[in-house]
């Protein structure tokens, strides 16, 4: 393969490369309030009278978590701290995001009271009864 060719191929896999992490990047950090936040994923279980949510928090203490309900949206804030041991060591591979997460979910049309939240395997179930 020519030079030209070759630098060419290298140069658009590289732009391919850092568009894939910006497009990461925007999915799975936004900014809140003007500082950089992480979104955890979450699942949404609805039956008849109660709405189950279950978040990934893996690390994170159920008192570290702050959960507010207000006009019909949930909002789960907190901090995922990097342990103390590892704040010198070099980084390989970091998947698992650190620092200030914040996760709003929209809930559906009706009228809800959060009534049970405990952590179980990493997650944070959080159960509403609906008014």
């Amino acid at each position: 393969m020519p030079n030209r060719q070759l630098e060419a191929l290298m140069w658009s896999q590289a732009f391919q490369a850092m568009e894939r992490a910006e497009r990461l990047h925007r999915q799975f950090f936004h900014r809140s309030h003007s500082r950089p936040c992480w979104e955890a994923p979450c699942d949404i279980f609805e039956t008849d009278h109660t709405l189950t949510i279950v978040i990934a928090l893996p690390g994170v203490e159920v008192d570290q978590v702050r959960v507010t309900l207000s006009a019909g949206v949930l909002i789960v804030s907190g901090e995922r701290p990097l342990p103390g041991e590892l704040r010198d060591a070099r980084i390989h591979r970091l998947e698992i995001p650190h620092g200030q997460f914040e996760r709003r979910i929209e809930l559906p049309p009706a009228r809800f009271q959060l009534f049970g939240r405990h952590l179980a395997n990493g997650c944070l179930m959080l159960q509403l009864h609906k008014l």
